[in-house]
């Protein structure tokens, strides 16, 4: 018979990769070997790749992940790229290149093999997925220009990762959750509905979107900057295709990247994590540099404690757009959201901040149980933060200036 925990996978897709030293474990690479003769490659490198570290219970019964019983699964993520220069920019790096990623990579938070540290995925296998697409893994060019060598193909990426390891065990999978962070938090949602129909149809289906509810407001200019940003990459990439049919049948492409023009139309259940005060956002989208050319609000983004009253205030602002913008989730029970007000990016593969005792609570729950108590249907979790400075559970962002210069 079955073990119990057959195919528990756990798909996360992270958008800032967050390397946390303390209460992790260094898992290593693997290549998806039939990636490039599916054109699943980027400037002729193959970025179908993963690190897995196998669950611990039962024991694996093969080495590494060739045999995958107890599956979970985190995709990086990693911002995005929205012309060929800047995508060249990117091209010898982690981010464009697999020959510059790390061949390890730190496990915690939602990723951890300790029980007390992630009491409900723990003994899953754990599994993180490369990013170098730079376009939430939606793009899809059959052309390749020959000065540049640049391949968009991150949509084809996607798949030929999840049949490699629909073949090592996930076609068994009882239970499964395609999750992320950041840019990887937009892709869970972009493709939750894709991932729901790649899996076999018995496969208990959840996706988890940390920090990936990008909005489109204005900044403080008063210009839809993060609207341009996302139709260029979308145009570049020739990610429409990929786009949800529900959206861009009735908007421009460009638009159906903002999570709150298609995820109402999501029919697989959803989690929302995200900090109302968005550190990226707050930094990208809200006062990104060619809107704040005099640097007014450099300090501010740095450490939101240095921010002035004046500043408080707009950023107050865009908390209710961030909260107006949430409405496009729907109203479904099979929705959950946990939305602090902090100042953050990513809390959910950041120990600190997925289980600890210090970690970050709303109504007492922490992140790891809100999510494992909606996953396994325990209770539904739908909570809302009172506006900042309320929440002192918060573990605020303080980015070092010589490491942010241009922020």
């Amino acid at each position: 018979m079955t073990n119990i925990r057959l195919g528990q996978w756990l798909y996360a897709l992270v958008g800032v990769l967050l390397l946390v030293k303390t209460q992790g474990i260094n898992v290593g690479i693997t290549y998806v070997q039939n990636a490039v003769a599916k054109g699943a490659e980027l400037d002729k490198m193959n970025c179908s790749n993963y690190c897995c570290d196998p669950g611990k219970s039962p024991p694996q019964e093969s080495n590494g992940c060739n045999l995958l019983t107890i599956p979970e699964m985190y995709f990086q993520g990693g911002g995005w790229c929205n012309n060929v220069t800047i995508c060249l920019a990117r091209k010898n790096t982690r981010l464009g290149s697999s020959k510059q990623m790390a061949t390890e990579l730190a496990f915690s938070g939602i990723l951890s093999s300790l029980q007390k540290f992630n009491p409900d995925f723990y003994n899953w296998n754990r599994i993180k997925v490369r990013y170098c697409d730079g376009a939430s893994f939606t793009g899809d060019v059959e052309a390749v220009n020959p000065t540049t060598n640049l391949h968009f193909r991150g949509a084809r990426v996607f798949v030929a990762i999840i049949e490699d390891l629909l073949a090592k065990g996930m076609k068994n999978a009882e239970n499964a959750m395609l999750s992320g962070c950041s840019a990887g938090g937009l892709t869970s949602i972009l493709h939750c509905d894709n991932f729901r129909a790649l899996v076999p149809m018995g496969t208990k289906v959840k996706c988890l979107s940390d920090a990936g509810y990008f909005i489109n407001t204005k900044d403080v200019s008063g210009a839809l900057h993060i609207e341009g940003f996302y139709n260029e990459v979308v145009t570049t990439h020739g990610s429409a295709k990929n786009l949800p049919l529900s959206c861009t049948s009735n908007k421009r492409p460009g638009l159906c990247f903002f999570p709150q023009n298609m995820a109402q139309q999501i029919r697989t259940p959803l989690f929302i994590v995200n900090a109302a005060y968005d550190s990226w956002q707050i930094k990208n989208i809200l006062a990104p540099g060619v809107a704040d050319p005099h640097g007014i609000w450099h300090n501010c983004k740095l450490d939101i404690t240095k921010c002035s009253s004046t500043q408080i205030q707009t950023m107050q602002e865009f908390r209710l757009a961030f909260l107006s913008a949430l409405t496009g989730l729907g109203s479904s029970s099979s929705r959950g959201m946990f939305i602090n007000s902090c100042y953050a990016h990513c809390q959910t593969e950041m120990q600190e901040t997925w289980l600890r005792a210090d970690s970050p609570v709303l109504g007492g729950v922490t992140i790891a149980k809100a999510v494992g108590d909606w996953y396994y249907d325990r209770s539904p979790f739908q909570k809302i933060d009172c506006p900042y400075p309320c929440d002192k559970s918060c573990h605020n962002r303080i980015f070092d200036p010589n490491e942010h210069p241009l922020i």
